[in-house]
């Protein structure tokens, strides 16, 4: 494998603030919500089904890169990534996927052993599924659309969350399952809205992803509609959980971000440009502190 810098090494896992936050996030929401008390969250299962999900959602995102290199190389604003991952290449990066993969799987058994509950490393080998589903041929679930948007975020949402849950409780609460669904929609809802300054450069490689499929406003409508739906199924389930007040503050940074697909739709409308630089740097953080914001409720709960 070639010696990657320590930079190379964060691009090509997709570690760029705010995102390596926002997969902590992640892999925290199903254990928070499943603890009885916080200390809960700091027993060894917990830790290691933490670990476990953050290594195979990592795995997934190394796939994508890989699976990724002609249309990265494509975009103009992902030099940094496309020149990282051509120097790590395809066969190395597949053996980085596979030794994260296995470390992953090793801790998820280790934690369904300890526990009895199946379900940790049932989430676990769905998460990888998932990100074969999404990035590899002949299903490259990437280029149909709405479906690879869907299946994407329950690799990165729904998945590690049931998996870091399982330490704890074999099965979520209602209330959890209607919050983990919300917040599913809504990255599924993100996925969409990513693919929007995406679109030339897919399209150039031959990726019918959802804004290649159907325009960019079209992609964002359908964004929304996701978006819109999730933050109504998060509400629901946050004031089942713990009531109005962490509804209210679970919630309000998710419905800034549905907000903010309206006014993106508006702008390209009338013609403006869309930035992925731009979206990362204004819009994610917003998605950072909403992320962090469930935490503190599902642990204040």
């Amino acid at each position: 494998m070639p010696r990657l810098t320590a930079r190379e090494f964060a691009v090509v896992h997709r570690l760029e603030f705010p995102f390596w936050l926002n997969t902590l996030c992640q892999a925290l929401w199903g254990v928070c919500f499943a603890a009885s008390a916080p200390r809960e969250v700091l027993s060894w299962p917990s830790v290691a089904a933490v670990a476990a999900a953050v290594l195979l959602m990592e795995a997934t995102l190394v796939l994508n890169t890989v699976a990724d290199l002609d249309s990265d190389a494509r975009h103009p604003e992902r030099s940094r990534l496309s020149t990282a991952a051509h120097r790590l290449g395809r066969r190395d990066g597949l053996r980085l996927v596979a030794g994260e993969a296995v470390a992953g799987l090793a801790l998820a058994l280790a934690v369904t052993v300890h526990t009895g509950h199946l379900g940790a490393v049932v989430c676990a080998v769905g998460i990888l599924l998932a990100g074969v589903l999404y990035n590899v041929a002949p299903a490259r679930l990437k280029s149909r659309g709405l479906a690879g948007a869907v299946v994407f975020a329950c690799g990165a949402v729904a998945l590690p969350s049931l998996l870091t849950g399982a330490a704890l409780r074999p099965l979520p609460s209602a209330a959890t399952t209607l919050v983990l669904t919300g917040l599913t929609m809504l990255a599924a809802g993100r996925v969409v809205w990513w693919s929007v300054p995406d679109r030339d450069a897919d399209a150039e490689a031959g990726q019918r992803t959802t804004s290649v499929r159907r325009g960019a406003v079209g992609a964002l409508r359908v964004a929304f509609l996701l978006s819109f739906a999730g933050l109504a199924a998060l509400v629901w389930g946050l004031w089942s959980f713990a009531g109005p007040g962490a509804a209210a503050v679970g919630a309000a940074g998710h419905a800034v971000f549905t907000g903010s697909v309206l006014l993106l739709m508006r702008r390209i409308s009338a013609g403006e440009g869309v930035s992925s630089t731009r979206l990362r740097t204004t819009v994610m953080p917003v998605v950072l502190a909403a992320d962090v914001a469930l935490v503190g409720v599902a642990l204040a709960g």
